[in-house]
């Protein structure tokens, strides 16, 4: 079987859907994949998701509310707010305080000839007392508890046994043998009745239903509670925008806005879907992205996103993503899958649980004939409370929520801080990592880079030189030409547009301007055209390498005219968050595509482990297996195409959020943020997950085997 590149599903390789790419043959699950591949133009495929879902059975879903076929718990809705109020919650609270206001002057009925100056049984005759017991307990058990003894029938039913099995066990034996000892007390041992009271435990039943319900309701209040994080994504989009029509602004609901209208943002709004500013300016907080208070200046042609808030200005923005397709609905679409979804650890739980139950119920049995035969009188009561007693206690729902709750409530924070989970088995595996892969370009640096000196040679100046470099380059969608065209327009160089462009990746271009040849490229770009550069040049770009620069030659016809300094400078995080990786216990290693003394200079300012550098994609994919071969846990991170390969192949991609829709697909976290500090908060995040699950399997267990062998007796 292969790996599916794109969706990372598994794949027969005897598919006809395959590729071949830098000699490797990749595997495809459907068109739709293979195309996206080979980066062809596709429509994204509907998902079909249930509207619910059951938190602790994977693969229950349905379109309406209603129970969990397998563990009885009432299926959540995928979508936080989806169904309005929570109508299990209100609901078991209702039953909850029904039954308490039965269940205290039940209890109080049953056992207050145990409590001094309270003599209950010198008050209300015994006959009397036991059918106001049953009256009192009747509508706890078969009102308030319906539920609870619904959802226990119907797994033995379907024979999936569950907590439910387990209280419905117990508080129907309490309940129907006490009903019997009422009605039938000469049939029953004589030993059991004492001065014709039979033995009756409507009190128990009634208890045992309230402190259930009680325990349900606390639990829906939690899980009602990991959902706030979606609910505050979901509360950022505006209900309407400002669509622009004829140049008049009329506002419409946000469902209605459409790909490519214009739209008015005023001062104090939150932007309404994904675009671009096509007319003024202002400052933008992106925080709810980004997690940075301080405000981004935005003008025209900068992009903003759906669901940030305009601080100051007044702009006119083109809508480019709507609907499903904003950076926000994108995001929110994340956390719910990854909350829905279950880790690996789950299976282990399930696997215990399977056998859990029958277990319990074997030890109820065997208790209950132990006290009868063997135990004191009077034997039938001791047997029945110890086997009642068993079942209660032995309820495993705090097995089967250990791990969800604990997803959930992660994700949940995860969202906040900016790290997007896509999925349970990814934190897992985060947690096991000791390897952490590091892109340089965009992820430990900025990914912006900036033109820092121009510098002229032989009779050419400095404008001249950026004008013709910039002329050239405006057509590039290199980052290294980008810098040196907004240099160009920052200094007002009129630009001209070249006749011919031609654009060598890996090496540089090559343009006619004004009648000139002019080649703008690296060193071996400009020796493979036989073009000889002086000893002097050649030690200042060998010089500039060991800074961290990027240096870019300029020929015209034949002669270097200059040589651009470039710079893409180191992100402010990124040495503490290198520190923090090694507290951490982990090892870091750089891997770039760029020049070796480049790439060292960056590491050794950051204090990383292992340098690797003028790798391709394919190299970084061969590093990350080499890696794994040797026995560690690698997690990739880096935002480029060329990242992704390394991505899908390490146990963990982490996808910078700027960066290509391809690397985020073939990473299992996202980090909105496009800061290597958000690594940090991943890997710690992961760490606390786990140990928080861990430690509620732990008490689980504990407390079951604990308390097993106590109620047994």
């Amino acid at each position: 079987m292969a790996i599916d590149p794109i969706c990372k599903m598994e794949v027969d390789e005897s598919t006809d859907l395959t590729c071949e790419k830098d000699g490797k043959t990749f595997y495809f699950c459907s068109e739709y994949c293979l195309k996206k591949f080979k980066g062809e133009e596709v429509e994204a495929p509907k998902e079909v998701t249930k509207a619910y879902f059951c938190p602790m059975c994977p693969g229950v879903e349905s379109d309406e509310p209603g129970t969990c076929p397998k563990c009885g718990m009432a299926l959540e809705a995928a979508q936080p707010g989806l169904g309005g109020e929570n109508a299990e919650l209100l609901d078991m609270q209702r039953r909850f305080w029904g039954a308490m206001i039965l269940t205290i002057p039940l209890f109080i009925i049953a056992m207050g000839d145990m409590i001094p100056g309270l003599p209950i049984g010198a008050w209300i005759p015994m006959p009397v007392n036991a059918w106001i017991q049953l009256a009192l307990c009747t509508p706890v058990v078969w009102w308030a508890g319906w539920p609870l003894m619904t959802r226990g029938a119907q797994s033995f039913r379907t024979w999936n046994l569950n907590m439910f099995s387990l209280i419905a066990l117990g508080v129907g034996a309490a309940y129907f043998f006490s009903l019997f000892a009422m009605l039938f007390p000469a049939l029953l041992p004589a030993h059991l009745v004492d001065h014709a009271h039979p033995p009756i435990y409507f009190e128990a039943a009634a208890v045992i239903t309230a402190l259930v319900l009680m325990g349900q309701v606390m639990e829906l209040r939690a899980r009602e509670r990991t959902g706030t994080a979606i609910r505050e994504l979901m509360a950022l989009t505006p209900d309407i925008a400002r669509v622009i029509v004829d140049g008049e602004e009329k506002e419409v609901s946000l469902e209605d806005v459409q790909e490519g209208a214009l739209l008015r943002v005023r001062p104090g709004e939150k932007i309404p879907v994904d675009g671009t500013v096509t007319e003024g300016n202002s400052a933008v907080d992106e925080s709810m992205l980004t997690g940075e208070p301080i405000p981004v200046e935005k003008g025209v042609d900068d992009p903003v996103t759906g669901g940030t808030l305009n601080k100051s200005g007044s702009f006119v923005m083109r809508a480019e993503r709507v609907g499903k397709a904003t950076t926000l609905s994108r995001i929110i679409d994340m956390v719910a899958q990854a909350q829905r979804s279950r880790a690996p650890v789950q299976r282990l739980v399930d696997r215990v649980a399977a056998v859990f139950v029958p277990i319990v119920v074997a030890v109820a049995v065997i208790a209950f004939i132990a006290w009868f035969f063997v135990g004191p009188d009077p034997r039938l009561a001791y047997a029945i409370v110890s086997a009642v007693s068993v079942l209660i206690i032995a309820c495993p729902c705090a097995l089967g929520l250990a791990t969800p709750m604990s997803i959930m409530v992660g994700v949940g924070r995860g969202a906040k801080a900016g790290v997007l989970i896509k999925n349970a088995e990814a934190i897992e595996r985060l947690s096991h990592v000791d390897t952490v892969v590091l892109d340089k370009t965009g992820t430990l640096t900025a990914g912006k880079p900036s033109l820092t000196e121009v510098e002229p040679l032989a009779d050419y100046d400095e404008e001249q030189v950026l004008r013709w470099a910039a002329s050239a380059e405006q057509q590039s969608e290199h980052p290294l030409a980008h810098a040196v065209v907004t240099a160009a327009r920052e200094r007002n160089i009129t630009l001209d547009k070249p006749s011919s462009f031609h654009a060598v990746t890996g090496g540089g271009i090559e343009a006619q301007l004004d009648g000139r040849e002019i080649l703008i490229g690296n060193l071996e770009f400009l020796q493979e055209r036989h073009i000889t550069c002086s000893d002097a040049v050649v030690e200042s770009m060998q010089q500039a390498r060991e800074r961290g620069e990027t240096l870019v030659l300029l020929t015209v016809d034949g002669d270097v005219a200059g040589v651009l300094h470039i710079t893409d400078p180191i992100r402010d995080t990124a040495k503490e968050a290198v520190r923090e990786l090694h507290a951490l216990g982990l090892r870091v290693v750089m891997a770039t595509g760029d020049h070796e003394r480049t790439a060292r200079h960056v590491a050794e300012q950051l204090g990383i482990d292992t340098v690797e550098a003028g790798m391709k994609p394919e190299a970084k994919h061969d590093l990350v297996k080499r890696l794994q071969e040797e026995g560690r846990h690698v997690a990739m991170a880096g935002d480029g195409i060329n990242d992704a390969p390394a991505l899908a192949a390490a146990h963990v991609g982490l996808a910078m959020g700027s960066g290509a829709d391809v690397a985020m697909e073939s990473a299992g976290i996202t980090l909105l943020k496009s800061d290597v500090q958000g690594i940090v908060r991943a890997v710690r995040l992961s760490h606390f997950m786990m140990r928080n699950i861990k430690q509620n399997l732990f008490f689980a267990f504990f407390y079951n085997a604990l308390g097993v062998p106590i109620a047994a007796g």
